[in-house]
């Protein structure tokens, strides 16, 4: 088997890997280490063989995991990381200054790189039907219009994993809201528990477990077809709890960050924060984002700087990696990462609304999560916190695409390949400021909700 097989394979393990004896971490460690290694000593043999044979075992291995766990978002495999941080200092001019240039002055684009599929992906490109980008997002219309969060702010929406017809929006009423579109659209059930606003929330790998953060200083973990909450974790130091995510391998972890400054692991069977799983910021937290492996945590605070932790799977710690200033008493109100694999675009980028009418696109640069500006998008972003999302299927086409809230009521498409006008498309339905966008996995749905309470459901052209 050669090394690209094996390591595809070794791949297909670790996305899977949360599945493997949940309350166990160290065993799915263990496994994936000895794993790696059986595959690397297979590999070094050179054993002549149908390469054509190696294909059809990892297809047969996928289809095989796929039956026994169900399907899952993203493909990645594990990297080993380090423990030895550093800090980069990147914001040293007056916090007055507005021009979007200041961003890209200082911390120096790779202006030649290619970030997305070149002309030849033409398997690529078949796949989503050979279309442009701006062909591609072009929409028929409106599925449907939720009112129920109405006069209240809807902060955040999400659709399921791998689910195109089922999604929940939070709002700062306290109530979050889980929903169906089909074959008609209405809600399946609200969750009512927290007495101040929702700031974030989360699905589970497998969408039976959502956990909401919120002002009244608790994280709650909800089952998602009754509507029970399961367990109430409560903040000690009585702060807001701005932001939260699950471990990606293993859901029995959840990571928040607060009011306090503090990034915190909790194992939700106990409500208890993990043995070294704290990381202190200089400021508030904003916004966090794990990468598709659960090996890197961002976290982004109120004054405009990006932290980079990496997260030890087997015991739960965190450990600093880097930290980038990115514009001086700004708030990061949305990080999002994701892994670009293609055959002409590998790099993992992260994506990061910065309120100072920004919004960043950086790559990933090293195993701690450090990052390097690609592009800078204008849009309209001072006073709401506003949030981005990657487009799912943007590894399969030429091009990508970026998609973001904006204070001026619009959704917005952005191409990264594009060097001038860049905007491809703008939906224009909303009468508040767009806070949140979200798109189902196979981008036949994409919603969005606003300032004054309003969740819109959009349907692509196919």
């Amino acid at each position: 088997m050669n090394v690209t097989v094996w390591q595809q394979v070794l791949g297909q393990d670790a996305r899977y890997s949360a599945y493997r004896t949940p309350s166990d971490p160290q065993f799915r460690t263990q496994y994936l280490r000895r794993r790696s290694q059986l595959l690397r000593e297979n590999a070094k043999k050179q054993v002549p063989g149908d390469p054509n044979a190696r294909k059809q075992y990892l297809k047969i291995r996928s289809k095989l995991l796929a039956q026994k766990y169900g399907p899952v978002s993203e493909a990645s495999s594990l990297r080993s990381v380090s423990i030895r941080g550093s800090i980069t200092t990147l914001d040293r001019i007056d916090s007055s200054t507005e021009d979007k240039n200041e961003i890209n002055s200082r911390i120096n684009p790779e202006k030649s790189s290619i970030v997305v599929p070149t002309q030849q992906a033409e398997a690529s490109r078949a796949l989503v039907g050979g279309k442009s980008i701006a062909e591609n997002y072009a929409f028929a219309g409106v599925h449907h219009i939720f009112d129920c969060h109405l006069g209240s702010p809807v902060t955040t929406i999400k659709f399921a994993n791998d689910d195109k017809n089922r999604i929940a929006f939070a709002s700062a009423d306290g109530m979050l809201s889980v929903c169906h579109l089909q074959p008609k659209p209405e809600v399946e059930v609200t969750l009512k528990g927290h007495t101040s606003e929702i700031t974030d929330f989360a699905w589970s790998l497998s969408n039976d477990l959502i956990v909401t953060a919120s002002k009244d200083t608790t994280l709650r973990l909800w089952d998602t077809s009754s509507g029970r909450c399961i367990r109430v974790v409560a903040e000690i130091r009585t702060a807001p709890i701005n932001c939260c995510a699950f471990q990606p391998m293993n859901n029995n972890l959840v990571v928040a960050g607060d009011g306090t400054c503090l990034v915190n692991v909790y194992n939700i069977s106990t409500g208890k924060v993990t043995k070294g799983g704290t990381g202190k910021l200089g400021a508030p937290v904003i916004s966090i984002a794990f990468d598709s492996t659960g090996n890197i945590l961002w976290a982004g605070d109120s004054r405009g700087t990006l932290h980079s932790f990496t997260f030890d799977l087997a015991t739960s710690r965190l450990r600093k990696g880097h930290k980038v200033s990115l514009r001086a008493e700004t708030p990061i109100t949305s990080i999002q990462a994701r892994s670009w694999i293609s055959r002409e675009a590998r790099d993992p980028s992260v994506l990061v609304n910065i309120a100072v009418n920004t919004l960043c696109l950086f790559r990933v640069t090293d195993n701690k999560g450090l990052v390097q500006l690609r592009k800078t998008f204008t849009i309209r972003h001072r006073n709401h916190r506003i949030r981005s999302v990657f487009c799912p299927l943007m590894s399969f086409r030429q091009g990508a695409c970026v998609i973001t809230g904006n204070e001026d009521m619009t959704v917005c498409f952005f191409d990264v390949e594009k060097s001038t006008k860049s905007c491809v498309n703008r939906l224009q339905g909303h009468s508040a400021p767009v806070l949140d966008v979200s798109f189902n996995y196979d981008e036949s749905l994409l919603a969005s909700c606003d300032a004054e309470g309003l969740v819109i459901i959009w349907r692509r052209e196919l």
